[in-house]
């Protein structure tokens, strides 16, 4: 091997050398991370002996402020406010307009105050089961455990027919489900305000379903604000009559409950949507990737012109494309 050939080699070698110590960048030294706002894990005292009442309760048109934190749709102003009682429900409340779940067309519904909704009869349940059931009710369970009114949060929920509600609900429908060209009519919006867990007063949990319908066509979002931790039993999705359609949201008889406020199946952290006219699937399930922290999910770099081609690697990505070529052309020249 004559001398031009040994420098040439050499150089080529520190070359490779250089960028393989470089590719040890990850996108760890580009994203930010917080670590505070770390929800505590201190555990709650769950109800064992409260029997469940079966009676409706009935409600009062009291006004509370509108607010819209996180993922939530606009409540408060003008909603009806359901009692305070420990496992009550709102008395049957006649829908404006039909909605179909899953083939079933109702036009009624009961806003339960354990964190589901039903459309028979009232539900008083503050024991969770795992969906699917297989069980003789359908049931829209937007966070399903033991809770208590009583001392503080407000449960409340009203139906819209025109104005901003509906032009935000038909820009969130064709945005998730696009080629739908839908066009919502009516919505529904239930929402669970700074509720407490039973027998653990002060606890704050904020969540909300809506129903949106337009034409033949049905949605649910289920929309997450803080959610305190607890150790109680909960089921968060839904479920029909002998669980042919039923989703279990993840999260669901986990310990890590308060994963709701930051997962999602639409990009949206706290917010899952489903749609529910569909009649002929025996399951449903939606897409599971948890919502990423901005539009961008990895650092783009000048090699990584488009973030699909670095599949989520930034720098680290690109920089290794390089090493793998610097070697080829290393051994192509050793081979000559």
């Amino acid at each position: 091997m004559d001398k031009e050939l040994v420098t040439m080699r050499n150089q080529i070698m520190l070359f490779v050398l250089f960028l393989l110590m470089t590719s040890k960048v990850t996108t760890a030294d580009f994203v930010t991370t917080s670590t505070t706002d770390v929800p505590s894990t201190t555990p709650v005292t769950t109800s064992t002996t409260d029997v469940p009442s079966t009676t409706p309760v009935t409600t009062s048109t009291t006004d509370v402020p509108s607010t819209t934190p996180g993922p939530l749709y606009p409540f408060g102003a003008g909603d009806t406010v359901s009692s305070r009682s420990d496992d009550g429900s709102s008395p049957p409340i006649i829908l404006e307009q039909p909605f179909v779940y899953f083939g079933k067309p109702y036009q009624q519904i009961y806003v339960n105050h354990n964190g589901h909704l039903t459309f028979n009869e009232a539900f008083a349940s503050y024991k969770p089961y795992r969906f699917p059931a297989f069980s003789s009710r359908d049931l829209i369970a937007p966070f399903w455990t033991d809770l208590d009114n009583r001392w503080n949060g407000t449960i409340s929920y009203q139906q819209y027919s025109s104005g901003s509600v509906l032009q935000q609900a038909t820009q969130d429908i064709n945005q998730y489900f696009p080629n739908l060209g839908f066009s919502v009519n009516w919505v529904f919006v239930a929402t669970w305000d700074k509720v407490a867990y039973y027998n653990n007063f002060g606890t704050e949990i904020t969540f909300q379903v809506v129903l949106i319908a337009g034409g033949q066509s049905s949605f649910i979002l289920m929309n997450y604000g803080e959610i305190a931790p607890t150790t109680q039993d909960i089921q968060a999705g839904y479920d029909t009559v002998n669980s042919i359609h039923y989703f279990s949201i993840p999260g669901s008889f986990e310990s890590n409950d308060t994963t709701f406020s930051n997962t999602s199946n639409v990009n949206v952290a706290g917010r899952w949507a489903f749609q529910t006219n569909a009649t002929t699937s025996t399951t449903d399930v939606p897409s599971t990737t948890p919502a990423p922290a901005s539009d961008e999910p990895f650092p783009v770099d000048d090699f990584c012109i488009d973030s699909i081609f670095c599949k989520g690697q930034g720098l680290t990505g690109s920089v290794y494309m390089l090493s793998t070529f610097s070697i080829l052309v290393f051994l192509t020249i050793l081979n000559n």
